[in-house]
């Protein structure tokens, strides 16, 4: 058995960058174990193989919602990243921090340290801000290279004229002093290429002599010397040996919110109920472990366009061979955007404070919504979702065996906010895929249709075909020992255990209001520093 000084489960946002941040000074050793292959795939570096790659096993775990009550006993799939970089290796690239009332929330529910004054040093630490910045505000010398779309389109700058007539302003920098506005996505594409946090992060640490990376490394259980966690046992696969690693330090899970409550409880520390109830014992009882699951609960919806291009013919034929020449000779390419290239922020409602709803533009519509296979008509798409849910659910282990899939119930639209949320949504993106700008290319409503206008009705339509924003958090929710629902500290230490920490979106207490991949790296780049024992960084609240 090879002993680190920190062995950390799963090579996602989080984990690579506790990687890279853990070596860099060459005090420590590290383990860095990663279930599924390494990033050598060339669609995960080309940013539009998105379409492919985020629907391969072999780089993806394929999760399966429970059904769920409120969407029409659907069940949903899901899916998360299983290569190094993890969901940043596949996802959607859109870098979207949230709101400062988001951090002070968790801050407020006694989490000290974490209100946005304190984590606004950390999300700047972690960016290269390329194109215009406000130092109050962005970091220019992080490692995570993040750039305005470079790429236009006619439908896409019509949107955006359309929001600002409905008090949307462009050329906002929503992750700046006010987010309430329309534009291009910001997102983690430089050059032409993916900025993973595999490519961001961990490729500059590989050649360090203090860190082992270990792929096709699936962890089955945290090993323990009396309540310390001393290590992690793994293997390839069911077929072939388990191996174990140990830890002088600490074992850090960031294995992302449904695999690491999953590795919780199949190391026997969760709920007892859950655990007696698949015959094994409890070592510690911690009833949090796996609730609190929440996700962004996406609906899209489609109109057909008449007057221009669309990605859905931009992207067959000869027109896909244009833009790949393009995307070689690093000119602007449908190769290289986003699958949602414009947002806008603002409220559902005029008596809401802040902004509580998020649309992603796209200039493509794909077949019954799902990402992957493009309509054979011209369409365009405008999704949305509550930016903070109230509908929670939960992550539970099916059986002792760590390779079957863990149970995964979101409880999407159950809370009667999230669904007058929805149809005041439905309602607002209507409108503005027929705002004035747009008007001159819009052919028919695909979805919801035209004939859909009572909220009843709209209702239907968001229970029938939204799905997941793909935005898991919350199932190791940080907050107070004294709190029975808490799984770790404002440290990010299991409760009731030593050298056992969880840095991934799991810890937050609640959604932030956005894209979970920012935060996600600015919990990591915080942790870094509690980890070995650094003064917390400070700034000047803007």
């Amino acid at each position: 058995m090879d002993t680190f000084d920190y062995v950390i489960v799963g090579a996602g946002a989080a984990g690579c960058l506790l990687a890279h941040r853990l070596t860099e000074d060459g005090r420590y050793t590290v383990c860095l174990l990663e279930a599924g292959p390494p990033d050598h795939h060339p669609f995960i570096h080309i940013p539009a193989g998105f379409i492919k790659v985020g629907h391969d096993p072999r780089y993806t775990w394929d999760f399966q919602t429970e059904p769920g009550q409120a969407i029409g006993g659907r069940s949903i799939t899901t899916r998360m990243g299983r290569t190094l970089g993890g969901s940043s290796s596949i996802n959607g690239f859109n870098y979207t921090r949230g709101l400062p009332r988001d951090y002070d929330q968790w801050a407020l529910q006694g989490n000290v340290g974490w209100s946005y004054a304190d984590v606004l040093p950390y999300f700047k630490r972690t960016e290269q801000r390329i194109d215009d910045a406000d130092p109050r505000y962005r970091g220019t010398d992080g490692l995570l290279p993040i750039t305005n779309c470079d790429w236009r389109h006619p439908l896409c700058d019509a949107f955006i004229a359309g929001a600002e007539g409905f008090g949307m302003p462009s050329h906002v920098d929503y992750n700046a002093a006010s987010q309430k506005g329309a534009g291009y996505y910001q997102r983690w594409i430089d050059k032409g290429r993916r900025m993973s946090a595999a490519t961001a992060f961990l490729r500059p640490a590989m050649s360090r002599p203090n860190l082992t990376i270990r792929t096709r490394a699936q962890a089955t259980s945290i090993l323990f010397e009396g309540k310390r966690a001393i290590g992690v046992q793994y293997q390839a696969t069911p077929n072939r040996p388990a191996h174990k690693v140990l830890a002088a330090r600490e074992v850090i899970l960031s294995a992302g919110a449904a695999n690491s409550p999953k590795l919780l409880q199949l190391s026997g520390i969760g709920s007892p109920e859950l655990l007696a109830g698949m015959g094994m014992p409890v070592f510690h009882a911690l009833g949090g472990v796996g609730e609190n699951f929440q996700d962004h609960y996406m609906v899209r919806s489609v109109v057909r366009v008449r007057g221009t291009e669309t990605l859905n013919s931009t992207a067959r034929g000869w027109r896909l061979l244009r833009e790949i020449w393009k995307w070689s000779l690093r000119r602007p390419s449908l190769l290289a955007i986003s699958p949602s290239v414009a947002y806008a922020f603002t409220q559902s409602r005029p008596d809401i404070v802040s902004t509580d709803l998020q649309f992603h533009f796209s200039p493509g519509s794909y077949a019954s919504g799902i990402a992957g296979k493009l309509d054979s008509f011209a369409g365009m798409t405008l999704g949305f979702y509550h930016l903070r849910p109230k509908s929670t659910g939960f992550v539970a282990i099916k059986s002792p065996d760590p390779f079957e899939l863990p149970r995964i119930q979101p409880n999407y639209l159950t809370h009667p906010e999230d669904q007058r949320t929805v149809v005041d949504g439905l309602r607002l993106a209507r409108q503005l895929l027929h705002s004035a700008p747009l008007m001159p290319f819009c052919g028919a409503d695909d979805f919801p249709p035209a004939s859909a206008n009572t909220d009843e009705e709209l209702l239907e339509c968001a229970r029938q075909r939204g799905g997941t924003a793909w935005h898991f958090a919350g199932t190791c929710r940080m907050g107070s020992p004294t709190d029975a629902a808490a799984v770790v500290d404002d440290q990010l230490r299991v409760i009731g255990l030593q050298g056992l920490r969880v840095v991934d979106a799991s810890v937050m207490p609640s959604m932030p209001s956005g894209n979970t991949g920012a935060p996600t790296m600015m919990i990591a780049e915080k942790a870094a520093d509690m980890i070995r024992g650094r003064p917390a960084l400070t700034a000047e609240y803007p």
